[in-house]
């Protein structure tokens, strides 16, 4: 009986120093992203997008929709977002619409009533004009911004561990060979794999899709258990290299309302006619996407039923 009231007694406090042990580390998982979040917050100088007639609600699991931009940041230079693709989330359908927006996009700059591509809006006035313009070509409220810095974007990938994506192109490029079919890629060869565009004969298009696949790979990756023992390095990376309007409560929120949105992420792209068009403002020809009117409003259309706004 003795021995037994021994082990018990043993048993018992190794619980109790399991349990104190669960909470510190709770704690501390809590407190590093609390602070990371704090880095990362950039808010808009709006409450809510002019295109939303009332606040978005995560309660009522409302559709809602985020534009990531890749963001080539030097000394001394804003960089221009050379990515644009915007999410439209739908937890009621169980899916995302993934759209690439291509950076010659010919279009209006939002708040300059100035036509330019579209990547420009960034380098005239950061985020805050990025997403007006995207809102105004697409007629869409963009709730979110998600901006990257693509110099360090390896960090991110190397920070989960490295990913998994689905190559439709046999190429080489820096050095590094990727073969059709499913590829790991490290931090360093994402961003290769990314970047590659001279010798892909669909320019642009090709790198779209590769780019897609990589923000495909990133959300099924962190979304997985097996990247919460990664967490600190996870966190370091992020804190760094992005910049978001999104506050921790609604992160909070859109994990615990939307996490079944990802099950299904349809690939969406701009189709256009590239064109050489003079622009006073650089004094040259420059290559332009030139969108269709048609094409325009189809794009508006697919997001504005995903998003279950009335089709104006």
């Amino acid at each position: 009986m003795k021995n037994k009231k021994r082990v018990m007694k043993f048993f018992g406090i190794l619980a109790l120093l399991l349990a104190i042990s669960a909470g510190f580390y709770t704690y501390s998982v809590y407190k590093s992203v609390t602070e990371t979040v704090e880095t990362m917050h950039q808010p808009l100088d709006r409450e809510k997008s002019e295109k939303r007639e009332e606040q978005l609600s995560f309660q009522k699991r409302e559709p809602f929709s985020v534009l990531l931009l890749g963001v080539d940041e030097r000394a001394n230079d804003g960089g221009r977002s050379d990515t644009m693709i915007v999410l439209s989330v739908n937890p009621n359908k169980k899916s995302v619409e993934m759209l690439s927006i291509p950076r010659d996009t010919r279009t209006t700059i939002a708040g300059l009533d100035k036509v330019s591509k579209i990547n420009h809006a960034f380098a005239y006035g950061g985020a805050e004009m990025a997403v007006a313009t995207v809102e105004q070509f697409l007629d869409i409220p963009i709730d979110y911004f998600i901006k990257v810095n693509m110099e360090s974007f390896k960090e991110i990938v190397n920070a989960l561990g490295g990913i998994t994506v689905f190559n439709d192109l046999d190429f080489a490029y820096g050095g590094t060979n990727f073969p059709a079919g499913e590829v790991a890629l490290d931090g360093d060869d994402a961003l290769k794999f990314i970047r590659m565009r001279y010798e892909d004969k669909r320019g642009d298009f090709g790198r779209q899709i590769r780019q897609r696949e990589v923000i495909k790979a990133i959300i099924d990756k962190g979304a997985s258990f097996t990247s919460l023992a990664r967490y600190n390095s996870i966190l370091e990376a992020l804190g760094d290299n992005i910049k978001t309007n999104m506050t921790f409560s609604e992160m909070k929120d859109i994990q615990q309302n939307y996490k079944d949105a990802r099950k299904q992420i349809h690939q969406n792209e701009v189709k256009g006619d590239g064109q050489r068009i003079y622009d006073e403002e650089f004094g040259k020809e420059l290559y332009f996407l030139v969108v269709p009117q048609e094409e325009q409003h189809r794009l508006q259309s697919l997001l504005k039923k995903h998003l279950e706004i009335e089709n104006s």
